[in-house]
């Protein structure tokens, strides 16, 4: 009857075992995903900022050429 009851009280354990973690996995991957858009939105940034001083540089030898 122990065996029993212990083999029971075990197969709970990993029951609630395998149960858990669930929040924290989905606040990690809520996190990863909002780390992620920063990234993206940071890249964007720059890449605009670079085509934006670009074109002034353009613009700037294109005059100093027509002079």
């Amino acid at each position: 009857m122990k065996k029993l009851i212990l083999m029971f009280a075990a197969i709970a354990a990993v029951s609630f075992a395998s149960c858990g973690n669930k929040q924290a996995e989905a606040e990690k991957a809520k996190a990863d995903s909002i780390r992620i858009a920063d990234s993206i939105a940071a890249v964007e940034a720059a890449a605009a900022e670079a085509a934006a001083t670009d074109t002034t540089a353009v613009v700037d030898s294109a005059a100093v050429v027509a002079e």
